[in-house]
């Protein structure tokens, strides 16, 4: 072991070990919550722009955060997403293309149906009598649930709350900018259920799988050197057996 070439493989065996110490470290900053956020702080109504802005991510802690907005809604735009539960009971969402300010906009869940036929009513309603209209809506903000390919039999059915697949029906889309998130409203128009939209979670302020990668990355920088313990180990035993052989052989 204390040859220069051992001294060397453990040298190595040193820098890789740190690497993998470094990346324990990143894991457990990343475990502990060191300033999470407060109790109740989604209940506070809040102004959009101050959570989060167009093309954006939704930050996790404000994932449910109550907000309020006002805009404008666009003719042609309220459109009905499918498989919506309210409370356990499965229907439908009217939505609709809200514009906050000039070429921004966001989707809107406005309210729950419990069939088709009561969703198309309600949004052939909304389009009579809101849209062109200004209004002051108030809900929570929900991070996009994310695409799906469409039935082939209806390329425009929707079944989940996306505004990248909403987008593709709105009109009046050029150069414009949209919020990632959307918002549920917690007023529902006449003809709709008010949304289901409790308070969220409270998010833990420990993360137990960063903590058991922290862990593994620990275990990782010991089997460094247990490589380096166990390469000696063989090396000298070989020359044991090479040196047995040899005063063997002398003594035949």
């Amino acid at each position: 072991m204390l040859r220069g070439r051992w001294i060397a493989v453990l040298c190595a065996c040193l820098v890789v070990a740190g690497v993998f110490a470094f990346l324990g470290q990143w894991q457990l900053e990343r475990a502990i919550d060191t300033d999470p956020v407060p109790t109740g702080v989604t209940e506070e109504v809040r102004p959009l722009t101050d959570v989060v802005g167009p093309g954006e991510y939704l930050p996790e802690p404000y994932v449910g955060q109550r907000v309020e907005t006002e805009g404008t809604w666009v003719p042609g735009d309220f459109l009905v997403v499918s498989s919506r539960f309210n409370d356990g009971d499965e229907g439908y969402w009217v939505t609709g293309q809200l514009r906050v300010a000039d070429r921004t906009s966001i989707a809107v869940a406005l309210g729950w149906a419990p069939d088709r036929e009561s969703a198309d009513a309600a949004a052939a309603d909304l389009e009579a009598d809101a849209a062109g209209t200004s209004a002051e809506i108030a809900g929570r903000v929900i991070s996009d649930e994310g695409t799906t390919r469409p039935p082939s039999d209806d390329p425009f059915a929707m079944d989940r709350m996306s505004p990248a697949m909403l987008l593709g029906q709105w009109h009046d889309v050029e150069q414009l900018s949209v919020y990632r998130p959307y918002l549920a409203s917690v007023e529902a128009p006449d003809g709709l259920v008010d949304i289901a939209s409790p308070a969220p979670d409270e998010l833990a302020t420990v993360n137990w799988l960063n903590i058991f990668y922290a862990l593994e990355w620990a275990v990782f920088a010991g089997f460094a050197f247990y490589i380096w313990y166990r390469l000696a180990k063989d090396r000298w035993q070989l020359e044991v057996e090479e040196f047995e052989e040899r005063a063997a052989s002398a003594a035949d």
